[in-house]
């Protein structure tokens, strides 16, 4: 990328656009170009004045005071909000449109739990607290339990992991220490082809030989294939349901039933409740593991790195296993958060002496902001209200489904009705294009591309969620914007291979970006008198 000069305008970088005209600027109307923060900024400038330090004044830093510059690109503070409000108007987000991912639920979240989550007691608490400052925080956190060992139907849960792929390890290493505790060393993780992609790299992080279970013509799990290969050294199954394929696994019960009687534990990837959500507790299918996105089912953000979290339910043949902290709902019926000071005393009484916890997750909960947002949205719904989230999810993704099946390949569906995913593949496109060039052509029209190429047993995959909070009018729009690009792949509108056209950027080639990027540094003019790096014995 060359350097920008003076004035923070670059026109060599201006996108070309179908037209081929160009601005000075590399404005386009009100999409305005913009470099990066270190091609504006400089070094020298600062939005903030501060006052000189007195000679002899004595310093704070106890001799860690920066001896080199730093570098760092400085702006002004008009120059400061112009710059990050012109990138936000370069990305998409859930209060712009429709959000298509599939398996990734981006749904709207109500402002009602970000207010909540920045109530003082909340926003501000820290993990190092005293434990009788924080009396109301824990009570959220045991509400909440509660509210996720009713959804489930499970006998406790343990609330520290912080996201899906880590509730998935804490699931595993509960199975691992329960069969640890009977002296059964079982090797053999089986996950179907239908679950998703972090279930098996899950397994064997924790140790697992992995083996996959093939899925049937329509798309679910081949009970058959699965009880031929359950033997003793298989330690479980590792199942997403709903599936990837957008499908409901209606083998459940009869899949725990034969996991259990080889003597192995179920573990449900809980990513997709969301389509279940009060309809279904997988405690009544045998479920002995399952992890919950509280940010995919109940509402807080999602995406961009920020914090997430995965607490795991667990049935009462894995409560005994599961990490300090934990919270369990006893016979009375009560739910207890059982702590490591207090897990001798609680297991004698509730377990019979046999809790073996495997250990902590994590050091603190860091994740309170989820908690209270999570909370928030399930005492704003109530349980009735939860149900029809499912159930609204679910006929939204069937509306898209049936809408453009007729243009596009629906692999499943003559399978029955989808849960909260349609699927659809590239089957039917002209020879030469594929899924991404209708990605691409999707963002032509407004909308941030739904999933590509999951799940991998449908060639050209393109997986919708559209979630329950989208209107028919909503609906009715992407469904016209997806069908337009889809009749143009189908007719081979060779066009779609130079798309995006209209958006901040033109298509980039992934594989060489990926591959070959090309990065630009400059270090600053040091100050005469400077050393070197040489001089200071720095590489």
């Amino acid at each position: 990328m060359s350097q920008a000069n003076k004035s923070g305008w670059k026109p060599e970088m201006t996108p070309e656009r179908r037209s081929g005209q160009e601005t000075v600027t590399g404005n386009r109307a009100l999409m305005l170009e913009e470099p990066l923060l270190f091609e504006i900024g400089h070094a020298e400038t600062t939005g903030v004045d501060l006052p000189e330090i007195e000679p002899g004044a004595s310093r704070r830093l106890a001799g860690m005071e920066r001896s080199d510059p730093i570098g760092l690109a400085g702006l002004s503070e008009p120059e400061t909000i112009r710059h990050y409000t012109r990138l936000s108007r370069q990305n998409y987000a859930i209060d712009l449109g429709l959000f298509p991912l599939g398996s990734c639920t981006m749904k709207h979240n109500p402002r009602l739990n970000e207010k909540v989550a920045r109530m003082p007691g909340f926003a501000d608490v820290h993990p190092l607290q005293p434990v009788e400052t924080v009396r109301g925080a824990l009570e959220v956190i045991n509400e909440l339990a509660f509210w996720l060992i009713d959804l489930t139907g499970m006998h406790g849960v343990a609330m520290s992991p912080k996201a899906g792929a880590h509730g998935e390890l804490c699931g595993i290493l509960c199975i691992r220490a329960a069969l640890e505790a009977r002296g059964d060393a079982r090797e053999v993780i089986l996950v179907p082809e239908s679950a998703h992609g972090t279930n098996p790299a899950t397994a064997a992080f924790a140790g697992y030989k992995v083996e996959d279970i093939p899925a049937t013509p329509e798309g679910r799990v081949d009970l058959d294939a699965l009880k031929a290969r359950l033997g003793p050294d298989v330690a479980g199954v590792m199942i997403t349901n709903p599936n990837t394929c957008g499908l409901f696994e209606r083998d459940m019960k009869a899949i725990s039933d034969a996991v259990h009687a080889a003597g192995g534990f179920v573990y449900c990837d809980g990513a997709n409740f969301n389509a279940i959500v009060g309809k279904v507790r997988p405690g009544d299918l045998g479920v002995d593991a399952m992890h919950i996105n509280l940010h995919k089912t109940f509402s807080t953000p999602h995406g961009g790195g920020g914090p997430g979290s995965g607490p795991v339910v667990l049935s009462e043949a894995l409560s005994p296993y599961g990490p300090l902290p934990y919270t369990a709902r006893t016979k009375d019926g009560v739910v207890h958060l059982v702590e490591e000071e207090g897990a001798e005393a609680f297991s004698q009484e509730h377990f019979g002496g046999r809790m073996r916890s495997f250990g902590r997750m994590t050091a603190f909960h860091g994740q309170m902001g989820m908690f209270t947002r999570a909370l928030t949205y399930m005492l704003s719904h109530g349980a009735d209200g939860l149900r029809q989230v499912a159930e609204d999810a679910v006929l939204n993704a069937n509306y898209i489904l049936r809408s453009l099946d007729d243009v596009l390949h629906a692999p499943f569906g003559d399978s029955g009705p989808c849960m909260h995913e349609a699927l659809f593949g590239d089957k039917g496109f002209a020879d030469g294009l594929s899924t991404l060039d209708l990605a691409k052509g999707l963002i032509d029209e407004g909308y941030h591309p739904m999933t590509m190429y999951f799940p991998l047993v449908v060639h050209g995959a393109m997986l919708v969620e559209p979630t329950e909070t989208e209107s028919k009018a909503g609906l009715d729009q992407f469904i016209a914007a997806f069908r337009s690009v889809a009749e143009r792949a189908r007719a081979g509108d060779e066009s779609l291979k130079q798309a995006p056209y209209h958006a901040p950027r033109r298509r980039l080639d992934e594989t060489q970006a990926a591959r070959k990027p090309v990065l630009a540094w400059q270090e600053d003019e040091a100050p005469a008198g400077t050393p070197t790096r040489s001089e200071r014995g720095g590489s």
